[in-house]
This record gives C-alpha cells, sequence and structure tokens, in this order.
C-alpha cells in the first residue's frame, strides 16, 4: 500500500495505532466499573454506554487532526462526511455486552477503506494489550510479529465462532445453523465480538467465523486482516465480501469450501 501520510508527518497506521491505544485506556479505566447503559435500535441486548461514547469521541479526534479531510463511518456516531475518497471505519467498542457484563473479550477496531478496497485494519484487544494490524498487500501482524490462518483441511478438526446478533429471526438462524454443523465439527464458540473473533482468524485461534448480520465497523478491518494472513472472507454465496456485506464466513479456503457444502444456503 502506498504510505498515506498526515498532516504532522506520521502514517495512517501510526496514527490509528495511537488512537486505539488511547481508546483502550478509556475502556480499561472503566472496565467493571459503573456505566451508563442505553437501549438503542431494536432488541433489548442493542445497547451503548457512555464509554462507548467516550471511546469514539477521543478515536473521532485523533483521526480528524491528523487527516481532516477523511471521512468518518462510526458506529455510534454515524457518517461523517469527508472531501476525501478515503474513510475511516470505527467500532469504539465491538463486544458491548460483554464489556458491560465484565467478560474480557472486546476491542476496538479502526479501518481505513477506498470504495470496497481496505488499506488498513487494526483490532486492539486491550484486556490482553494485543494490536492486529494489517495494511493491503503487506501482511497480518499481532504485535508486530506474523501470524496466518489456521491450517485445518476439515471442520471435523476445526473450533468454529459465531454469534448470533440482535434479530430474533436472524438470531434463531444462526441457531439452527449451529444445530445443523455440532455433531459435524470439533467445536462452536459464541464469542460477542464479531471484529475480535475475525482477528482470532487472521491468527488462526479460530479456524472459521460466521455470521449473518454484521456492519461495517464489524468487518472492515477483519477483511483486510484475514486476506492478508491467507485466509478469505466471502458471503454466504462464496462471493468476496467487502465492508458493507452483511453475512460472512472467515476462514481457509479448504474450511470455507467445506463449510459453504455443508449449510449451503440454510
Amino acid at each position: 500500500m502506498k504510505e498515506i501520510v498526515s498532516r504532522s508527518g506520521r502514517s495512517a497506521r501510526e496514527v490509528a495505532l495511537q488512537a486505539v491505544g488511547e481508546a483502550g485506556e478509556v475502556l480499561m479505566r472503566h472496565f467493571q466499573g459503573r456505566l451508563k447503559v442505553t437501549q438503542k435500535g431494536t432488541g433489548r441486548r442493542n445497547i451503548v454506554t457512555d464509554v462507548d461514547i467516550l471511546s469514539e469521541k477521543n478515536i473521532i479526534g485523533v483521526l480528524r487532526k491528523e487527516f481532516p479531510d477523511f471521512g468518518v463511518l462510526s458506529e455510534e456516531a454515524g457518517n461523517l462526511a469527508g472531501s476525501s475518497a478515503l474513510t475511516w471505519i470505527i467500532d469504539p467498542l465491538d463486544g458491548t455486552n460483554n464489556y458491560v457484563f465484565g467478560i474480557p473479550f472486546f476491542c476496538i477496531t479502526i479501518s481505513l477503506v477506498r470504495g470496497r478496497d481496505v488499506l488498513l485494519g487494526v483490532v486492539y484487544e486491550p484486556v490482553r494489550g494485543e494490536f492486529f494490524v494489517a495494511e493491503k498487500g503487506g501482511g497480518a501482524y499481532l504485535n508486530g510479529k506474523p501470524v496466518s490462518v489456521s491450517g485445518k483441511a476439515s471442520l471435523q478438526d476445526s473450533i468454529l465462532g459465531y454469534d448470533i446478533g440482535y434479530n430474533p429471526q436472524r438470531g434463531r438462524e444462526m441457531l439452527d445453523v449451529v444445530c445443523h454443523l455440532w455433531p459435524q465439527v470439533y467445536g462452536l464458540r459464541a464469542m460477542g465480538s464479531a471484529a475480535l473473533s475475525i482477528a482470532y482468524v487472521g491468527c488462526g485461534r479460530l479456524d472459521l467465523y460466521f455470521h449473518r448480520f454484521l456492519y461495517p465497523w464489524d468487518i472492515a478491518a477483519g477483511l483486510a486482516f484475514v486476506s492478508e494472513a491467507g485466509g478469505r472472507v466471502t458471503d454466504w454465496k462464496g462471493r468476496t465480501a467487502g465492508p458493507r456485506n452483511r453475512q460472512i464466513i472467515a476462514s481457509n479456503e479448504a474450511l470455507r469450501t467445506e463449510f459453504l457444502g455443508r449449510v449451503g444456503q440454510k
């Protein structure tokens, strides 16, 4: 990827790492503390906290100071237009329910995109201090060390991650798929953070992750990370996914092909 330089002369990667690092400090200061929780949208499990908002404000401040012409698409703030063809996609806290219940599996994610093309993806898990970073054409790295997707060749030897989402009908569809798969896989895990789960695919901790109702901030960074780690993210028809795909499968090619063969359009 051609280096994109900020107003102060830093790379997009450096600025994104600063932003997620500072947001991670915000999350950890308030983790397992008293939170203001508000329901949003439909479904009582779709919530936002005052810490989501605080983290998001910090991230947008850092990014817009260095790249004032870039657009921003963020889970809580929505779409903030820019004059550039480049857009930051942000989730200031992915895994909010985990965070609220004190479960240490959540993250911050930032990606830089041009249309469907993800140029940079960063996922930061602040509990373990793990930075998952990928730039287009530059490989995938966990805390500076190169990583790759799982080499498993069969679902029966594989751990699969998934999440149900907030929509009752979609949730039932996901549970139908899980019940269909269960006897034919090594294990299944409902994770609670799509962005972090996709990053886990990229470093081989999960062999495959699937979901049917996601948003750009859930998947954009993971598209770059899994691709640069030697895997692939597609929709449920096997077509390469972009940031606005709602249904995704992330894995190596062998497992993804077997998964599609077993579940089809179930």
